[in-house]
């Protein structure tokens, strides 16, 4: 199965280059171009897209809302009706931000979706844009996405536990952090299934707070001496006020996932991946 890969210069467009998908970066390929997407269908020819291309800077969106659009919505409908003429199968790269984190138990993937700030509404819109132009396409929403490559919060605290005597952390939002390694091999797998469309979770298994992400991320490097062991401060959502509000709790439940034999693996083992690498 040949697998095309756009948003290449991202965590998952990079892992899924890894895996051995054909990848397309912004530079190589605007998915906001419909003469683009149609001459890069052509020439490549997938079996699968992969749409890993995306406006990612959550709280940049709040003043920027049309380049949000422009890319989650617009970009994702474009890429979804091209590959629908074509015959050409969808996995869709969604979000936890779709949800407003008031559900105290996890997210199934029938529950309603109410997002807080511009970039989850732009997701939103983007789910619903990609399944009406391709009903089959799958939306694989996933959370806390990070790796070894880019920007991402394991990153940034590991930076920092270089930099800084001590972190402060938000102890009181809720979610699973997901290895872009491992999402990769869940929708590299989920691809082989040749499922018919809809809606699937795929998260680190785990359920965690960024204060207990950050205190991981610290422990794993003091360890392999590859950073000091500062201390790690849990401090509430208000003491860390941003400009996009952020869902409390969205922790994404994988049991439809689980139930096609596809495992999501621990956070953690992503976690001791990115420090080994850094």
């Amino acid at each position: 199965m040949k697998l095309l890969a756009t948003g290449a210069n991202g965590q998952l467009g990079r892992a899924l280059v890894r895996l051995g998908a054909v990848g397309r970066t912004r530079a190589e390929l605007d998915i906001g171009d419909p003469r683009a997407v149609a001459a890069a269908l052509d020439a490549e020819k997938p079996d699968l897209l992969v749409n890993a291309a995306a406006y990612t800077a959550v709280d940049r969106a709040e003043s920027e809302p049309d380049a949000a659009f422009a890319a989650n919505e617009a970009g994702a409908r474009t890429v979804a009706a091209a590959c629908a003429a074509r015959g050409i199968a969808l996995i869709h790269a969604s979000t936890d931000y779709v949800f407003d984190g008031e559900k105290p138990e996890a997210y199934v993937e029938t529950d309603a979706i109410r997002p807080l700030g511009v970039y989850g509404a732009s997701k939103a819109a983007g789910e619903r844009a990609v399944l009406a132009a391709h009903p089959g396409a799958l939306v694989v929403r996933t959370s806390w996405l990070f790796s070894a490559d880019g920007t991402n919060f394991v990153k940034t605290m590991l930076r920092l536990a270089r930099e800084k005597p001590a972190l402060r952390v938000v102890a009181d939002q809720h979610g699973c952090p997901t290895f872009a390694g491992d999402l990769a091999r869940i929708v590299v797998a989920l691809a082989e299934k040749r499922l018919p469309g809809g809606i699937y979770h795929a998260a680190g298994d785990g359920p965690t707070t960024w204060h207990a992400l950050a205190s991981a991320v610290v422990d794993e490097a003091a360890k392999t001496g590859r950073a000091p062991r500062v201390p790690v401060e849990p401090i509430a959502t208000t003491d860390y006020p941003t400009a996009a509000r952020r869902p409390r709790r969205s922790i994404l439940d994988t049991a439809k996932l689980r139930a096609l034999g596809i495992v999501p693996a621990p956070w953690i083992d992503g976690v001791r991946a990115v420090v080994q690498a850094s």
